[in-house]
């Protein structure tokens, strides 16, 4: 499943346990911020409008930074006018931790992996070997 969701006049693609860079929040690191959805989309089809009317993209502030340093330079020919200027875009890098009604109803992120699920697997063979 994943959603759109908009901020800052920008409007971004994101699914559950995805970083994301947004224009800068006034939130603190580690803090929880939620956003409205516009659309989301899974195995079921594409919601959109009405359909979406309460859903909200919960996340939680993961960083705050600037971007890389882009160069601006305004050049006219033969007038001896150059200016020369730098820009370090601030944003705020969110994971997104859930999305649906509320935060409660949101999807959790799946804990078991590979290995471990692998592990239990082994753990179950090896009972069963021992009570034959």
């Amino acid at each position: 499943m994943y959603a759109i969701f908009e901020n800052g006049g920008k409007q971004y693609k994101a699914s559950v346990g995805d970083l994301v860079k947004v224009e800068k929040l006034k939130a603190e690191v580690g803090s929880k911020v939620e956003f409205s959805v516009l659309m989301t989309a899974d195995e079921a089809g594409v919601k959109l409008g009405a359909d979406v009317e309460g859903v909200k993209l919960f996340a939680e502030v993961a960083a705050q930074g600037k971007d890389k340093k882009i160069i601006v330079f305004k050049y006219k020919a033969k007038k001896n006018e150059r200016k020369k200027q730098g820009h370090r875009q601030p944003y705020t890098q969110i994971k997104v931790t859930g999305i649906g009604a509320d935060e409660a109803k949101a999807p959790a992120k799946k804990t078991a992996t590979k290995k471990t699920a692998a592990k239990k697997t082994a753990d179950v063979e090896a009972t069963q070997a021992q009570a034959q």
